[in-house]
């Protein structure tokens, strides 16, 4: 900072007349806060220091998600443009029909502007209302308990925003987040001492407390009356050959042509937020490998066991990974550096783990066919039971070698 201040100085002395200068310093100051630098900084030695702090960790993590936001929105409009052309609906309904009206920009599911500001349309209420609710919580606990309040909650309430259904009425959105901060991290300690996930917490409470708002056939697609299984719906009832037949291809799902969550559909968006969570070194490349792996191999065996009576046995892996939100959780919610496993050893169990229960959920039970969400929650469960065991093992391992 000083030395932008001295060279400013010289190449442009007249700006200090009238406070230009101090007015640009101010505004740099405050971004270079927000965005870059930690309010608190280590100033004298011994220091091990980072250049990834928190502010930046966070900041990346958002970047890695926009791909699947950003093709998120494209197809909640998409799907919801295509299904208005079917029924014949002119126009969106409410305060929506209004604005778009006033952007001008039309209903043509074959038009990337008009698709995108459609979805946007229901994204940015769910979120913003996500960031006002969940954000008092934090404001209030960071207050009572005299801390800053972090960046933490700016990663949150994407994610969280992200595997919800578009249709999903507003004040389940505040509850959702409420009790995903609250009891998913606040009662913990708050950021960095939370065993669960929040994001998931909050949309593991809104499932089980109001499943017809979250979960069934008329809540994928926003238009009124329009009613749309999602392809693992479909799947759980008719096979992959009910998946085919409803029209969608391999490569539909893998870019994210298809119902679901606002955030969740792209394979593609999520694997490119993968190849920079691990460029980075913020997500682990062993959790991700491991619940490749684990589904995987859950799949294919239960592909050789086969069955006469579900059609899920014979899905093949390469259909779960593109289907449900599976590639979203595998990459944002697994790798939560705070509920995930910390050992490398450790690292691997846990993604596979998660791949394992995943399908076993899916398959075995087609009353829900996700299952990656419960998956999640469950590894966060056993974490720290698993570095435990990866620890005493390499002490004892250690303690033979010494021995002998």
């Amino acid at each position: 900072m000083s030395k932008l201040r001295n060279t400013l100085d010289r190449l442009h002395p007249h700006f200090a007349k009238g406070g230009k200068l101090e007015r640009f310093y101010a505004l740099y100051e405050m971004v270079d806060t927000m965005f870059y630098s930690p309010p608190d900084l280590t100033r004298g030695a011994p220091h091990i220091r980072d250049a990834l702090d928190l502010k930046r960790v966070m900041i990346i993590v958002v970047i890695a998600a926009a791909p699947a936001a950003l093709m998120g929105m494209w197809n909640v409009g998409y799907q919801a443009n295509t299904a208005m052309a079917s029924l014949g609906i002119e126009s969106a309904a409410g305060w929506r029909g209004v604005v778009l009206g006033w952007l001008g920009v039309g209903y043509a599911a074959d038009s990337v502007v008009a698709n995108t500001l459609h979805g946007l349309s229901y994204f940015l209420p769910i979120y913003i209302v996500t960031m006002a609710a969940g954000g008092f919580w934090e404001v209030l606990f960071a207050t009572v308990r005299k801390h800053e309040v972090n960046e933490g909650f700016f990663v949150t309430s994407l994610l969280y925003a992200l595997i919800l259904p578009a249709t999903i009425p507003l004040w389940q959105v505040a509850l959702g987040i409420s009790f995903g901060v609250v009891i998913g991290k606040e009662v913990f300690g708050g950021t960095g001492k939370n065993i669960l996930n929040p994001a998931l917490v909050g949309r593991a409470f809104l499932y089980f407390a109001y499943p017809a708002q979250i979960s069934g056939d008329a809540v994928w697609t926003a238009v009124d009356g329009f009613s749309g299984a999602t392809a693992l719906g479909i799947s759980a009832l008719q096979g992959l050959d009910g998946v085919v037949a409803s029209g969608l291809t391999w490569s539909q799902a893998f870019i994210g042509q298809l119902q679901g969550s606002l955030g969740e559909t792209s394979a593609l968006a999520c694997l490119l937020g993968a190849v920079l969570l691990i460029y980075s070194g913020i997500a682990s490349w062993r959790i991700i490998v491991g619940t490749f792996a684990g589904m995987v191999l859950t799949t294919l065996l239960y592909n050789a066991v086969g069955s006469d009576t579900n059609p899920m046995f014979a899905m093949s892996w390469y259909w779960h990974l593109v289907l449900g939100g599976f590639a979203f959780g595998m990459v944002f919610m697994a790798t939560d550096p705070v509920t995930a496993t910390t050992t490398n050893t450790g690292r691997w169990i846990y993604g596979a783990l998660i791949g394992i229960l995943t399908v076993v959920i899916r398959v075995s039970n087609p009353a829900y066919p996700e299952g990656i969400m419960l998956a999640i929650l469950f590894a966060n469960v056993f974490a720290p039971l698993i570095d435990y065991a990866v620890i005493q093992a390499n002490i004892r391992r250690r303690r033979r070698r010494l021995a002998g």
